[in-house]
């Protein structure tokens, strides 16, 4: 069934429950990479439950599936994930009973290229109705353009500085990568099984974009916040490319007071996974 439009920006989801503790915090870093070398006393924190520190960007695993029901309009299996930002409200929790509800905040019409549609999550305390975080996603459905809706208007992505990245940092993902991330909410079989990849015209299972997405923030945690989770106000990026785990993500990174701009690439094959990243520091 097409999209239909404005009706599609009516959409919306009741406030669902959810909840994750010491457990689901250390699977989310381990699945990032992080812990690699368990002597690293600076990664420690993330993957061990003393003094516990939760990586920011695991956010977008705590309510896997909120949102609204918009399969009835789209195709999924002509689906990507265009660009994911998250912007925290406060030091993300290391566990917590939250609500999510989500709504539909864009849909744009780009022809026979597709269509580009915007949602909105936002995670609260169940208890107290605190803000915690703001999710905003776009997915591009390759199969839904044509819909009759408008074709500009859609947020500007990031541009990043012109000159020399300031640092680059590279990080090496495992051959199991993708394994181990699954366990954090998205079990796609893209992501696990070899058929399934070759029927999508990938020679193999690819990385979950959410991880790399992580792992950028691992990267600016690293460089440039101390590995002090609080200091990340707001995260995001734009994807360009998978990762097929066991390959090296490089991330050019730029520092320009609090905002931190960047990219990422693959090593081994020289593309550009990640564009038009942006961390707010605080």
């Amino acid at each position: 069934m097409p999209i239909r439009y404005p009706e599609i920006l009516s959409m919306t989801s009741e406030p669902a429950p959810y909840q994750w503790g010491d457990r689901e915090t250390m699977l989310y870093a381990l699945g990032i990479g992080l812990g690699a070398d368990p002597m690293n006393e600076t990664e420690l924190p993330f993957v061990y439950e003393s003094g516990l520190k939760a990586v920011p960007t695991m956010a977008t695993t705590v309510a896997w599936g909120a949102g609204p029901a918009i399969g009835s309009m789209i195709n999924f299996l002509m689906v990507v994930h265009g660009e994911q930002k998250c912007e925290f409200h406060v030091p993300f929790p290391t566990e917590a009973q939250i609500t999510a509800e989500g709504r539909v905040i864009g849909a744009y019409d780009k022809g026979d290229k597709g269509a580009v549609i915007y949602n909105e999550t936002v995670l609260r305390d169940a208890k107290t109705g605190e803000k915690i975080a703001t999710l905003t996603g776009s997915t591009f459905a390759r199969g839904d353009g044509n819909f009759g809706g408008p074709s500009e208007g859609a947020p500007e992505p990031h541009e990043v500085p012109a000159r020399a990245p300031d640092k680059t940092v590279e990080i090496s993902t495992s051959p199991d990568q993708a394994l181990i991330y699954r366990l954090s909410g998205d079990r796609n079989p893209l992501h696990s099984d070899p058929k399934v990849a070759k029927m999508a015209g990938f020679p193999r299972p690819i990385l979950h974009g959410l991880c790399t997405y992580g792992i950028t923030c691992r990267a600016v945690l690293q460089e440039y916040a101390g590995f002090d989770p609080a200091r990340i106000k707001s995260h995001q990026v734009r994807f360009s490319s998978p990762v097929f785990p066991g390959e090296t993500i490089a991330v050019d990174l730029w520092q320009d007071a609090d905002v931190i701009s960047f990219e990422a690439r693959v090593k081994e094959r020289g593309v550009t996974v990640i564009r038009n990243g942006k961390t707010v520091l605080g």
